[in-house]
């Protein structure tokens, strides 16, 4: 990603296609400049450039003697802006082809295109934020869910990169002594206490890892919880999963093996996200196509959070198939619930089978029938697998794996005091945490980490 931060960008800040309001923003030292050529007030007052910040103006856009449009411009001047820069906001009519108007009416003064994420890159670089907040921008506006949401306001608010910054700054005050000892090591001398620093690395570590154990559930929340749908063919798995989503989403056919490959969908359910994964049904075949399913369909279930286990609620009667597969649904060592689907065509009472079974509930998915209680008993399960607490929870791999490399440096650091290593050796250890603290946070990062980073958000954002 090319940033000199010294040329004025801009971009259309809302979604392409016509609306009834369209936002144009432009951001760096020419924005205002740019803007006040072209831009005429209704009642003819002092140029942007000498209105206060935070203001608004209605009036005209022209271009030489046409006029484009009618629009209201913000301006945000430097450094109380978003960016850091002097930003001028453009509101205009919606329409496509006036947004292009305006775009190319700047560009033809000097501005040029945004590239993704740039206002918020350059944001970064003028110290208006950290990166684990430049990053909480865009979980924000992708967040599919109350529950995504508050992850990303939570980490917005910069709770996280605080603590990490402070822990590090722990770490960096004892490194400096450390590192006093390494100037004087000929006269053997110890200026860090090894009794207080093996505290310290204690309490960061305790620190570390509760927000390392909570990356499992905050990157199921942020994608969605992954829920495998998985039974015999012809339970009614496919037909389950059209009932949950309330849609024709998958084909349903009397014919076994109709799924050959997962099928994928988001559910929001009381503010958590799932997503649902029809699955191939299991069972030997000899079908080459269907046994790929067969197989994708074991991955999806090992990596699954909940089992949706889909039987026929009319062929569950044998004792002896029954157990064999209970004894499949149990081997996968995740939480499941057993869905006696068909219930409306069963005849006469239940079998008595599934009185000795607490885990199942009874639907008829082609009706939708007992369609809410699963969706109840869903988020029940869910919410006793994991409690949500109120304090910061990761959902970010690269926190994720920074957090892990930095307790794994610190234990170095605890085995080198434990044997008595070099000073040298430990110092190495000390700076090698320390740096990855900074990495998350953004104190210390590369173009590589950046372009990752930014070329994922939004052009505009």
């Amino acid at each position: 990603m090319t940033n000199t931060q010294q040329d004025t960008i801009i971009a259309a800040a809302t979604p392409p296609g016509s609306s009834a309001i369209a936002l144009i923003r432009l951001s760096g030292s020419d924005a205002l400049r740019f803007v006040d050529q072209c831009f005429y007030s209704h009642r003819h007052k002092k140029v942007l450039k000498q209105k206060q910040s935070h203001t608004l103006s209605f009036g005209y856009l022209m271009h030489g003697q046409e006029m484009i449009d009618e629009v209201v411009v913000g301006i945000f001047k430097a450094p109380h802006s978003y960016t850091g820069e002097d930003i001028v906001e453009i509101s205009c009519h919606g329409s496509p082809y006036i947004q292009e108007q305006i775009i190319h009416l700047f560009m033809e003064q000097g501005a040029r295109l945004a590239g993704p994420g740039e206002f918020t890159l350059r944001a970064f670089l003028n110290h208006k934020m950290d990166l684990t907040k430049a990053e909480a921008v865009a979980d924000l506006i992708a967040s599919n869910s109350k529950a995504s949401h508050r992850m990303a306001i939570t980490q917005l608010r910069g709770g996280f990169g605080k603590d990490l910054k402070e822990l590090r700054q722990q770490l960096i005050d004892f490194a400096a002594l450390i590192e006093l000892e390494l100037d004087f090591s000929e006269e053997d001398v110890e200026f860090a206490d090894r009794q207080r620093f093996v505290s310290l690395i204690n309490h960061i570590q305790q620190q570390i890892k509760p927000m390392m154990d909570s990356f499992k559930l905050g990157n199921a929340i942020k994608n969605g919880v992954p829920v495998a749908i998985a039974g015999k063919p012809n339970a009614g798995k496919s037909t389950l999963l059209n009932a949950l989503l309330n849609e024709e989403r998958a084909i349903v056919s009397p014919i076994a093996g109709t799924t050959r490959d997962t099928i994928e969908e988001l559910l929001n359910i009381d503010g958590v996200a799932y997503r649902f994964i029809d699955t191939a049904g299991l069972r030997a075949t000899t079908d080459t196509i269907e046994q790929l399913g067969v197989e994708r369909s074991y991955e999806k279930i090992k990596k699954a959070e909940l089992l949706l286990y889909v039987i026929d609620i009319n062929t569950f009667h044998h004792k002896d198939e029954a157990y064999a597969e209970l004894e499949e649904i149990r081997s996968f060592e995740i939480p499941y619930i057993i869905v006696a689907n068909k219930a409306d065509t069963c005849k006469g009472a239940w079998p008595k089978l599934m009185n000795e079974i607490p885990e199942v509930i009874a639907v008829a998915a082609k009706n939708r029938e007992g369609i809410d209680e699963l969706k109840q008993q869903i988020g029940n399960q869910f919410m006793k697998q994991h409690h949500l607490p109120e304090g910061e929870i990761i959902s970010n791999a690269r926190h994720y794996h920074g957090l892990r490399h930095a307790n794994m440096a610190l234990d170095e650091v605890l085995n080198g005091i434990g044997n008595n290593l070099p000073t040298e050796m430990i110092a190495f250890d000390v700076r090698t945490a320390s740096q990855h603290l900074a990495e998350i946070t953004g104190d210390i990062s590369n173009n590589d980490i950046l372009d990752s980073i930014f070329t994922r958000f939004c052009i505009g954002k």
